[in-house]
This record gives structure tokens, sequence and C-alpha cells, in this order.
């Protein structure tokens, strides 16, 4: 691809949530202190919210990455799930083993059985749950049951909340308001300024192996401000489809054109011109004929 052309190791501007790629900014240091903070002292639920493509799963899998040994970690990624099929995900994740017919009274006994094994090995457990704006009511529910779960001092099992905003109005639902009353920590993950965007580029590049002078101009990272509105899993799409323009040119720098460019080939993307089909038509084509090479 357009590796070797940049002098890069890796892609710096996938979509992947790799926790490679990282950046302590404030934003997001923020969220993993409040999360580390609120974990080591026991509470029982915690919230993280953030628009489409803010860094959430990037946060979780941060977080799950960075706890100590003394955490063992559920982490629960496909919020379609039925009540009775949360237990068994919760189970699956903690390592509890179980026979394909077992009842639902005895898979939450052999669960509790676990959380205080746990808890009696100096232990915390931490449940971590994505887009949770998405999960069914009744199974919100169960998961609260699951944190009645507790001893005279301690919680055995704590819970992370990551959603989008909507999950706020979710909370709201009558039935699951004492879930709400229990969320004693939440954060909302913001989308980059302006600034922040230029330092989020420039890590990616160093982390991906770039060793050269600011790859993209100043006014290149203004349109991709413009373009993403600051959402990282969009400054990624522009980014690396404006590297292929580049590339496709055998340029060594991205231009304002580049942008253009990937900006109006990126679906959800705010329009900054309509130019630069010129550039980015060539510079697809020749990356298509040198993958199938």
């Amino acid at each position: 691809m357009y590796l070797s052309h940049f002098g890069l190791q890796e892609l710096p501007f996938t979509i992947t949530p790799d926790t490679e790629f990282f950046m302590s900014r404030a934003g997001y240091q923020d969220a993993l202190n409040v999360l580390t903070i609120a974990l080591r002292s026991g509470e029982g639920f915690i919230k993280i919210t953030g628009e489409v493509g803010v860094g959430k799963t990037l946060m979780c899998r941060k977080l799950i990455k960075t706890l100590p040994d003394n955490f063992d970690t559920a982490y629960i990624y496909n919020p379609y799930l039925k009540a009775d099929s949360l237990l068994f995900s919760v189970a699956s994740e903690l390592g509890i083993k179980y026979k394909a017919n077992i009842d639902q009274n005895e898979l939450l006994r052999r669960i509790t059985t676990k959380l205080e094994e746990n808890h009696s090995n100096d232990k915390k457990t931490i449940l971590c749950l994505d887009e949770v704006q998405a999960m069914p009511i009744s199974t919100l529910e169960v998961l609260r049951l699951l944190t009645n779960l507790e001893t005279e001092k301690d919680k055995l099992l704590q819970v992370v909340l990551f959603g989008q905003p909507e999950l706020d109005s979710v909370l709201d639902h009558p039935s699951i308001r004492q879930l709400k009353q229990r969320i004693t920590f939440s954060y909302e993950l913001l989308p980059l300024n302006r600034a922040a965007l230029s330092r989020y580029v420039q890590h990616r590049l160093l982390v991906a192996g770039y060793k050269g002078n600011n790859l993209f101009s100043k006014q290149a990272l203004n349109l991709v401000y413009q373009a993403s509105n600051g959402i990282p899993r969009l400054i990624n799409i522009i980014c690396h489809k404006a590297m292929i323009a580049a590339y496709g040119e055998g340029e060594t720098s991205i231009k304002p054109a580049h942008v253009r460019a990937a900006t109006s080939d990126t679906l959800n993307a705010q329009r900054t011109r309509k130019r630069g089909f010129r550039i980015w038509f060539p510079a697809i084509s020749r990356w298509v004929a040198e993958r199938a090479l």
C-alpha cells in the first residue's frame, strides 16, 4: 500500500480500536482516571457515554488492558441479548463451566459462587458492556439484580456501561430507575477540538513509525477537522483516504486537495468543497493495481 512511500511500519489510521494507538489526551485520560478510581473504590455502576465513533470501545479495551491482575474482567460487546442470554454470556466470560441444559437459577448460583470466590481471593470482578443503549430493558433489569450480590461492605460485581448519548434516555425508563440511581460515576467522551486533532494525527503517525516532518499541512488538518467534526473514527477514515490520494499522485505530503478528495468519498463527512475527484480516482486505481500484484 503506501507504507514504504511514507516510511511507515503499519497503517496509522485504521478504524479498529487498537490500544497501541491510545492517546493520553485530556478527555481520554480523564475518563480512564475516573474509571480506574471508581473501580478501585468498589463502586457498583459507572457510565461512559459519547457519540458514535468518539472512541468508547477503544476506551473500554484500554481499561481492560490496564487493570491489574487482581481484577477479573468480563467484556460483553453484543447488546442484543435477552435476559437469560446475559447470564450465559457473563458465565462464559468469567470461565464458569456449565451444561447446555442448565436452568437460569443454577446458572445464577454458579455465577454467585464465582463472584464469592474472587472476593475471598481479594479479586474484584468487573463487567464491561458496550453499546448499552441498544440493550433491552428486561436485560438491564437482570443486570441490576446481578449487582445486588454483595457482602456487608463490598459489591461482588462492578459494572461499567458504555453507550451512546441515547443511553441516558433508556435509563429514564421507570422499570430500571433503581439501576440509574446506582450509577455513582459518569463521564462523557467528547469529540476532539482543533488543537487536539493535530496532536491526535501526529500521535498516530508516530506510533505507526513515521519519522519525517509534518505530513499533513496545516490547511489539510483544518479541512480534516471541518469534515470530521472532531470524531476520531471519521478522522481516521479521511486521513487514510487522503494518504491514498497523495500516494496515487506520488506526493510525500498531504495537501488540502487530498483531504477534499477523501471527504467527497466518505459518508457522514461534512463536505468541504466539491473538488478532488480528479485526484481521488487515479489514486484508487493505483492502489487497487498494486494490491493485485
